[in-house]
Order: structure tokens, then sequence, then C-alpha cells
């Protein structure tokens, strides 16, 4: 995830080159690739959940069957995507915030970026795939390498250099698109090799609809949930445009700056998935909740940290992507208080994670839309309207204090709940039943 964070922020280094015009064409189509993020994830949290659940309970083919429908998923949703795309550029741009000077820019890249939507896809849920039968390390080698062959292709792409054609803001997307094929390439590879967990026969590939049907009980809620995202950076990008495309391009910066110091946050939510899926499976309750707390009190030191570096050093790093006094003026305070609830995002995703792999999608949506559109769209549009801009980079914070809230009530609750209800008792393991 780090490694997917670094292409971002090399990405846009890049693409600044070109002038804050262009930071902000690619801050446009974010929501669409938010969108695009969140149909994978949403699938792949739902593989994940249902294969890591099978493997607990032993059922040896079913987690090949499982797996077998990421193939229809993943080439369905992506061509659907790419015909979008293509067929109405100009229309999903104006919703995601695009304004006219930028429309151009903003056009020629997202095209591109939805011919890679089937490959994209299917590399995001085939992680799931590995992640549900406990292997992180093939996965993290794919993203790794097609994340590190989009940063070399980047400048060629962008400037024109050696043999490459120069093509600006549209090179960006080449690259990206490049990288996700040879990544996803190389996941499917490894799967159909036989040397992983599964084993997939021609059988597993046919369409079954019930098992999507239980794929998307757990993941359509977690679509939903990421999804949200994307509404709110098309609203995002709407109430900044209004400020300028000086302040479009600073909100672009500030969402890879603090992608940087979130994506911890997706690892630990990644591994904690099937680990939860597991436990609930074999009926390992101590388990099931020790590992909750691990992974709550790790991202909470790993953020603050995090916080604490950004908070520093914010007008160093707002200069390594550009030197303009307009942008810098802009982005440096504002980054300063978008990230400044870093911390408290860590335990929300934490308690969000835990329902999903209890296969309570329901919940989990509902404490992501409590954060993410019932307490956030609200702020935005009424710190707007008496701060101005610095009200735009308050909003953030203010939906992060009041969802976490809500979220961890709501996880404490469920604990205590399946303290009392007895449950703990049952355990399959024996040697848990002593635990503290």
């Amino acid at each position: 995830m780090v490694a997917i964070s670094l292409y971002n922020l090399v990405n846009t280094f890049w693409v600044a080159k070109l002038g804050f015009h262009a930071v902000a064409a690619i801050t446009v189509v974010m929501p669409f690739f938010i969108l695009s993020i969140a149909i994978g994830v949403g699938t792949g949290i739902g593989v994940n959940a249902l294969s890591s659940r099978k493997f607990g309970e032993r059922d040896v083919d079913a987690p090949n069957r499982v797996t077998g429908q990421t193939f229809l998923l993943a080439v369905s949703l992506g061509l659907l995507l790419a015909l979008l795309t293509n067929l109405f550029p100009r229309q999903i741009l104006r919703l995601c915030g695009a304004t006219p000077e930028i429309m151009d820019l903003c056009e020629g890249y997202i095209k591109v970026l939805g011919l890679g939507m089937p490959s994209f896809l299917f590399s995001l849920i085939s992680r799931n795939v590995f992640h549900a039968s406990g292997d992180t390390v093939r996965p993290m080698i794919y993203t790794i390498v097609s994340q590190l062959l989009n940063v070399v292709l980047d400048p060629f792409l962008i400037f024109g250099l050696w043999i490459f054609p120069e093509l600006g803001v549209t090179g960006a997307a080449v690259a990206s698109v490049s990288a996700s094929l040879v990544g996803s390439l190389y996941a499917l590879w490894f799967i159909l090799s036989g040397r992983t967990a599964y084993r997939i026969r021609w059988r597993h590939l046919r369409p079954d609809f019930k098992i999507i049907r239980e794929i998307y009980r757990v993941g359509l809620p977690a679509f939903f949930m990421d999804g949200t995202e994307s509404i709110i950076f098309a609203l995002f990008n709407h109430v900044a445009a209004g400020f300028g495309t000086l302040a479009l391009a600073a909100l672009g910066i500030a969402m890879r700056i603090a992608d940087l110091a979130f994506m911890p946050i997706i690892g630990v939510a990644n591994g904690l998935m099937p680990i939860v899926g597991f436990s609930l499976g074999a009926k390992l309750w101590q388990r099931l909740w020790r590992a909750v707390k691990i992974a709550s009190v790790g991202l909470g030191l790993c953020l603050v940290g995090a916080t604490i570096l950004l908070e520093i050093f914010t007008p160093q790093i707002v200069r390594v992507f550009t030197r303009d006094p307009g942008l810098l003026a802009i982005a440096v305070p504002g980054i300063r208080i978008f990230c400044s609830s870093l911390a408290l995002i860590g335990p929300t995703i934490v308690c969000i994670t835990t329902f999903q792999g209890l296969s309570r999608g329901t919940t989990a949506l509902m404490l992501s839309l409590a954060r993410q559109m019932i307490f956030f769209v609200p702020a935005l549009y009424i710190l707007s309207h008496f701060l101005g801009l610095k009200g735009v980079w308050l909003t953030m914070p203010v939906s992060d204090v009041l969802g976490t809230t809500v979220a961890v009530a709501w996880l404490l609750r469920e604990y205590w709940m399946q303290k009392k209800s007895g449950l703990w008792r049952l355990t399959s393991n024996p040697g848990e039943s002593s635990e503290k």
C-alpha cells in the first residue's frame, strides 16, 4: 500500500512539472478513480470474507469456486467502466467537478484510464484472493513491481523522453494502465499455476450467482462505504473549484500526501480481515478480539507519529511538488488542517473492518456513512460558507472526530454483547478458553 501511495506522489511530482492546471486535472479525475477502487475493493472484500470463512470451516473446494468468480466480475465490471468513460467522458468529469479551463486535460486522462479498468479491477480483487489464504507476500511483490514500472514510465510518457511520444497528462494515464496490466498478468499466472492454496479448474469459472450474491452480501456494503469517498471528493472538488484552480490543485496535493500516511490503515485492514473471518468460522472469539486490539493500538501509534511529521515538515513536503508561491500559500496551511485528524481514522477503519470480517456488512456501511456522509456533507457546506477555504480544510477533521466516536462506541457494544452471550465459552480451541 505504501508502494501505491508513493506512486501517487511520484505521479503528482511529474505532472506538477506541467503546471498547476495539470495537477488540478488529475485531481478532478480522482473521484472516478476512487469509485473504481471502491468497485474492486468492495468485490475483493466480499471474496476475502467468504473465502477466509470457508478456509476456517475446512471447506476445501469452496474457496476455489469463490476465486473462479473473480475473473468474470473483474472483466465484466471493467468493460462497463471502460465504455462509460469513453462514451460519456465530459458528463462524468462535470460530476467530478471539472471546470471548462481544464476539461480537455481531464478528458484525455480519463479515457485512457478507463481502458485499463478490466486489468486494474482484477489486480485489486486478486489481492484479496491471496490474502484470504494467508498469503500477503505475492500480492505485495506484484504490486511493487507494477508500481515501480509505473514510476519509471511516467517521465518518459509525460515528456516524450527517448523513443516515447510526448503525451503530457495523458501519458500518466498510459503509464498507469500499462503497469496495472503487468500486475494483473502476474497475479493471474500465480493463481492458475497452482502455486497458491487454490486449485482452479474450468468448472470453477462458470458463473455461480449464488456465490456472487454471497460475495456482494458483504462486498456491496463495502463498495457503498468506499464509494462514498468518491462522492466526498467530488463534492470537495466542486466546493474547492469555487475558490479557483489553485485551490483545486492544492486539494489534490493534500490528498496525495495524506494517502501516504493513510496507506498503513489499508494495509492493516487487509491483514485484519482474514483473521477476523477465519476466527469467526473457527469460533475463536478471543483470538478475534485480540487481533482487533493489536491492530487498533499499532495503527494509533503509527498515525500519531505520521501526524507529527506531517505537521512539522509540511512546507518542505509541498515544495517537492511545486514552487508556485500562490499554490504554496494555499496548500501549506490547508494540508496541516486536513491531516490533523489522521490518528482518528485508524480506529474507525479497524471498527468497520471488524464488522466486515464478521459478515456484518450493513453495520459496517452505516458506520462508514456516518463519518463520510452524515457528518461530512453538512460540515463541508456549513464550514465553507462561514469560513471560506479554511472551512473546506476543516471539514475532514470535524467529520473524523464525530465518526470515530460513533464507530468505537458501536464496536465496544458488539464486544460486550458477545462476551455476555457466552460465545467465548464455546470456542473450538480449548487453549483459548483460559485466555484473558
